[in-house]
């Protein structure tokens, strides 16, 4: 049995393509249950599926190592030629597959080195395909040891624990200047990708009062939907800075929107109450100006940009702890691979045996035509109990060794002894070895 992975991901595709090749989870299911179903003739097994905004990956288990089976497969479901995500794909066999897994799980492949959502998504994915019956043992057993490997590697490290984007390095400033942030208003100018991943953000970190302020309110009601936020227009603008307590801005505007003027005239109706403007907008949204009015607290990018800096050395430097993490996790599942040599192994031998007995007894019962049908019963019992005796040192000591390093020389040894067939080859050992997870 082959484990591949074909994907795609934001090194190596451009984002235009990644929208075409995006699965929703609708389209997940749609597309698992076709191969659980049947209406593909391919070879694969099982089959796990992971896209985000960031990548797709398709992780197979099958009796065939045939990426353009993938490819094809991959095509149809998305409705992308086969030739147009080629030149931007990568493909992974066995170990390799198996380890950029767990790197994937472990935030390594990231955008944002470390980052927590890919783990949460992989274990969504697993639950898509089992919903489909379409994860069997050896995937379940790739993805569990995947997201264990993941939770390992942000509990035992620092790898998730400082913020690693700006959006969520202004809501950790935000906690941190106003306490409790559960009770602050916070108010959040512009309603693009940063302003929601600010708001995402700010609810992690337990904020109720957000008000979002932005110049349409046809966005502004997406981000409100999906985070429980109230919205207001630009027009609204001088109350919401008289209310606020911590103000984020992140518009896509060119020029200047809050000016100082505006934050003095809002702070003269504070009664000396403290006002943090955090600005993370390029051009700047607020005058900078603003910073001198008494009472007032400004953060702008180049502020945000040197702690994010720090922030990802901090986790840049907990790379080689992960990896070496993940290379222990690596090697149990590989000997859990090569224990799986064994399982035919022994299924082979008893089906071999048992084949045996029943021509010998056959041509011992033709020489015997007078026996009674309890002296026939007693033979046949007899030869099972030998047969079961004759079988019982040989295979149980197989099941013991099924762990250990030399698994796959005692699995060779095995079918030489006993004349089974030799399977295909696959590299979880380090060196070419034969393997079977199938029955024969």
């Amino acid at each position: 049995m082959h484990i591949q992975c074909l994907g795609l991901n934001h090194t190596t595709t451009p984002i235009k393509l990644r929208e075409q090749l995006s699965l929703n989870e609708d389209a997940i299911r749609s597309a698992l249950a076709r191969l659980a179903c049947g209406h593909l003739s391919t070879a694969i097994a099982e089959l796990i599926i992971i896209s985000t905004c960031n990548r797709i990956e398709l992780y197979t288990a099958s009796s065939q190592s045939n990426f353009s089976e993938l490819e094809a497969f991959l095509s149809d479901v998305c409705g992308v030629p086969a030739n147009q995500f080629r030149p931007h794909s990568y493909q992974y066999k066995n170990l390799d597959a198996a380890r950029h897994l767990f790197e994937v799980a472990a935030g390594l492949d990231s955008l944002v080195i470390g980052e927590p959502q890919i783990l949460g998504q992989i274990v969504r994915a697993l639950e898509l395909s089992r919903g489909q019956n379409i994860a069997g043992p050896v995937l379940n057993r790739l993805f569990q040891s995947a997201i264990h490997a993941g939770k390992r590697a942000r509990t035992d490290t620092a790898i998730s624990r400082n913020p690693a984007s700006v959006s969520s390095l202004a809501a950790s400033l935000a906690e941190h200047v106003v306490h409790p942030i559960v009770e602050a208003q916070v108010v959040i100018l512009g309603a693009g990708e940063m302003a929601e991943l600010a708001v995402e953000a700010l609810r992690k970190r337990g904020a109720n009062r957000i008000l979002v302020v932005n110049r349409t309110l046809e966005r502004a009601h997406i981000i409100a939907d999906r985070w429980d936020a109230q919205i207001t227009t630009f027009e609204n603008l001088d109350d919401a800075l008289i209310s606020a307590d911590i103000l984020i801005s992140s518009t896509g505007a060119p020029h200047t929107i809050l000016s100082a003027e505006m934050v003095r005239r809002a702070m003269q109706s504070r009664a000396q109450r403290p006002l943090f403007l955090i600005d993370i907008a390029v051009p700047r949204d607020i005058d900078p100006d603003a910073a001198n009015i008494p009472h007032v607290k400004l953060y702008d990018i180049d502020n945000l940009n040197a702690k994010l800096e720090g922030a990802l050395a901090e986790r840049m430097a907990e790379v080689p702890q992960v990896k070496s993490i993940l290379e222990e996790e690596i090697s149990e599942f590989a000997e859990y691979m090569k224990s799986l040599e064994m399982i035919p192994i022994i299924s082979n031998i008893r089906q071999q045996a048992e084949t045996i007995r029943l021509e010998t007894l056959e041509k011992t019962m033709r020489r015997l035509p007078d026996l009674t049908e309890a002296e026939r019963a007693h033979i046949e019992a007899m030869t099972q109990a030998l047969v079961k005796k004759i079988l019982h040192a040989p295979t149980h000591r197989l099941r013991a060794e099924a762990s250990c390093p030399h698994a796959p020389e005692y699995a060779a040894v095995a079918r030489t002894l006993f004349g089974l067939p030799s399977e295909g080859l696959c590299n979880f050992s380090g060196q070419a070895c034969p393997i079977s997870i199938a029955a024969d």
